[in-house]
């Protein structure tokens, strides 16, 4: 089969069209995971053992299951017990809640860099855990947790198809729905492998710019 470039000039804004559901889902289930993540982090340090086992129990949970099984979990157990949700909404809350387990991984290790020192500095002036954590603590271990934070956005946009198993309109359904139409595969799944490829060079490129940025602001080097 030889490639088609006036199909390709035909499938290409639908796929195009897609890309951006795709970007937009990555986009919104990698806000989730950032807050949850940052949650599950602190939540782990509480004096408080049964909340810090319970959330590290579930850390680990998340973490050693598949991404797959916990889209499919969401969106058809739910119903059954009154949670009915979109398949949109429903990729996205299991989307952010695998990747906060990790990115809580992430946090935990910028926190626990933080020097003892600057904990007992906050214990001496009496500041609260929330400013604490609020101004001491956080603008110290987010900078030092970006490359690690930026490496999980690159693998929520891998993840997405997973999306299309509960009928998510993302590039890889797109790809395939167009395929089944006109019982061609070679160019909308190549198109797909190239766009993909290309989006994460470029967010991998941004990413190191970025930190190197941060790393130079903080006189780190």
């Amino acid at each position: 089969m030889h490639w088609d470039w006036q199909f390709t000039a035909e499938i290409l804004p639908r796929l195009l069209w897609a890309t951006l559901n795709t970007l937009m889902a990555a986009g919104l289930g990698y806000a989730i995971a950032a807050v949850l993540g940052l949650v599950f982090a602190i939540a782990q340090r509480t004096p408080f053992r049964p909340l810090t086992v319970t959330v590290r129990e579930l850390v680990e949970f998340l973490r050693s299951t598949p991404l797959v099984l916990q889209i499919f979990f969401v969106y058809y157990v739910g119903p059954e017990y009154g949670v009915s949700l979109s398949p949109w909404v429903a990729g996205m809350i299991a989307i952010g809640l695998h990747y906060a387990a990790y990115l809580s991984e992430v946090y935990r290790g910028g926190i626990e860099s933080v020097p003892k020192g600057q904990w007992e500095a906050c214990t001496a002036i009496n500041l609260t855990t929330a400013q604490t954590y609020r101004r001491i603590i956080l603008p110290q271990a987010l900078p030092l947790s970006v490359a690690g934070m930026g490496n999980y956005l690159i693998s929520i946009f891998k993840d997405t198809p997973m999306l299309s198993v509960i009928g998510v309109a993302e590039l890889m359904q797109a790809a395939t729905a167009i395929g089944g139409q006109n019982y061609r595969y070679l160019e909308p799944y190549t198109i797909v492998g190239v766009v993909f490829l290309v989006i994460s060079l470029f967010s991998a490129a941004s990413i190191r710019g970025f930190e190197a940025w941060i790393r130079r602001k903080l006189g780190m080097y």
